[in-house]
């Protein structure tokens, strides 16, 4: 129960003011109604102290698990589906205490939903939970009158995309491994075994110089050794920096733009958002969402500023009356084979069952890609290792070469 402060006016028009306990907001409002108060105020007494304790504590970052998330919301949709009353449906769901994070989360919006707030709104309110995607599937679902439909179809999305991140993680454990492991005796070397060398090196410089390797990885190991903890704090200064930028609007758009033109990821980071817009378009529209509507909604999810800023510049094409394909066609972004199967859609009146079949055939090329790309990083993390090693063995025993064909 939450205390709340109000101010209130009784039936004679005099204020009075007041504690009470409710569970909520609303339910503390219906109170004073029962009493014959008009509420003036009505505010939550321990909220200052709250916001106050939140300055100075830790706040761990909520988390939780993909396919937790995914079953959460199937099982949402089951009980809507079969004629569960949603705040029914998630006081079960919070009854069964699944995790301490997830049952907290579900109590907010079980609590937002009685004060009056829409089950997208609620959603919005715990953007680390829930992506842009699901907010959006839920709100198009809400508008729609296809709540669970939109709330299996999410689940399943997030499934996938689980699915896929966890093939990406086996499959870059080795290689990751490989340069984490490469970096460490890199840095070893340098900084712990080459200068184990330098007297010997002295005493050759003195009698005839050295050569260039050498004198480069000498100065390396000499300057890491001096500086390397000042240059540690260095580099985690400008990742912070880095990052918090990203976290703009601005560094959104920047980041965007430049993952779009790496080489072999850039074509897997664009397949993908184009996949995302078509499949949650296509959903949309299957389940009656104008087409404006639709554009306005899926252009959230696709995850990338960049396609999303085509696909809104392209509404603007639409709702003037030109079709779907030429506003897309002119941004660049679209795969000429995308482009063509969208615009004999249009013609023949089918265009939300080709882009859902657009996506699946998204998403295996993407598959495919992926396939390609691990097997590359490998190979090209092997060759860098042996490289680096290489030059470290070559500048250590060059002088010593030397030395030995001048005796």
């Amino acid at each position: 129960m939450t205390e709340f402060a109000y101010t209130a006016r009784n039936h004679i028009g005099k204020n009075v003011a007041g504690t009470l306990s409710a569970g909520s907001k609303r339910e503390a409002l219906a109170i004073l109604s029962e009493q014959a108060l008009f509420p003036l105020q009505l505010n939550d007494v321990n909220e200052k102290k709250k916001s106050l304790t939140q300055l100075f504590k830790f706040k761990p970052k909520k988390k939780i698990k993909t396919d937790v998330l995914a079953s959460t919301l199937t099982q949402l949709a089951d009980l809507l589906q079969n004629g569960v009353p949603l705040l029914k449906s998630l006081q079960v769901l919070v009854d069964q205490d699944i995790s301490p994070v997830l049952t907290e989360v579900l109590q907010d919006i079980h609590d937002r939903i009685v004060e009056g707030k829409q089950l997208d709104e609620a959603f919005a309110k715990h953007p680390e939970i829930f992506g842009e995607l699901t907010i959006s599937m839920v709100k198009a679902g809400s508008e729609g009158a296809f709540l669970e439909d939109a709330l299996k179809r999410t689940a399943n999305f997030l499934e996938l995309q689980e699915e896929l991140k966890n093939r990406v993680k086996g499959a870059m454990a080795y290689p990751m491994f490989l340069g984490g492991a490469g970096f460490i005796v890199t840095v070893v070397l340098i900084v712990f075994f080459v200068p184990k060398f330098a007297e010997l090196f002295e005493s050759l410089e003195e009698n005839g110089g050295l050569p260039t390797p050498t004198v480069i990885l000498l100065g390396l190991s000499d300057f890491l050794g001096m500086y390397g903890h000042y240059l540690a704090v260095v580099l985690f200064a400008i990742g912070y920096q880095i990052r918090s930028y990203l976290k703009t609007e601005k560094g959104h758009l920047f980041m965007d733009r430049w993952k779009l033109k790496i080489p072999v990821a850039g074509d897997i980071f664009l397949g993908s958002a184009i996949s995302r817009f078509t499949r949650v378009l296509g959903t949309l529209l299957v389940n009656g969402v104008p087409l404006i509507r639709a554009l306005e909604i899926s252009r959230d999810t696709t995850g990338n500023k960049i396609l999303g800023q085509a696909i809104k510049a392209s509404e603007e094409h639409v709702t003037a009356g030109d079709t779907l394909s030429k506003p897309l066609n002119e941004c660049g972004l679209f795969p000429k084979p995308v482009m063509a199967m969208i615009n004999v859609a249009e013609e023949s009146n089918n265009l939300e069952n080709v882009l859902i079949n657009i996506s699946d055939g998204i998403d295996r090329r993407i598959s495919a890609q992926l396939d390609i790309m691990v097997k590359l990083v490998e190979p090209i993390l092997l060759m860098t290792m042996g490289v680096i090693v290489m030059f470290i063995l070559i500048a250590l025993l060059m002088p010593i070469f030397d030395m030995t064909a001048a005796i």
